[in-house]
């Protein structure tokens, strides 16, 4: 079987708008948690299914995007495949809190795809 999808994230031009609008849209449970040097980061508990997050933009100026992320079992070796395949690295193995590693890459094709490999 295939990786399955594990988290969805959405990155923010107006934080408060979208955690207004979605909570409304879906009923979605937003928990904020602090983060390590400033800001938080919105939980986002949909009941059953894959849940994910919001945060605000990294890159000001930039519109608001979901991003998807796919559970993988060695994220080292599932980035360096990507990359082989032509992929551009966009993070690469970034610890998360004391959750797991997430990398981010650009497909040939110019899509934006997370993997996260969990801790434990």
């Amino acid at each position: 079987m295939g990786n399955p999808f594990v988290h969805v994230e959405l990155s923010s031009a107006d934080l408060p708008a979208s955690k207004g609008f979605y909570g409304a849209l879906f009923d979605w449970k937003l928990t904020d948690i602090p983060l390590p040097g400033g800001g938080s980061y919105t939980l986002v508990d949909v009941g059953g299914g894959t849940g994910g997050g919001m945060l605000v933009s990294p890159v000001p100026g930039t519109p608001s995007a979901w991003l998807p992320y796919v559970a993988v079992e060695d994220l080292k070796a599932s980035t360096a495949k990507a990359a082989s395949l032509g992929a551009t690295l966009i993070m690469d193995n970034v610890a998360v809190l004391e959750m797991g590693w997430l990398s981010i890459f650009r497909d040939p094709t110019g899509a934006l795809l997370g993997m996260w490999q969990a801790k434990g």
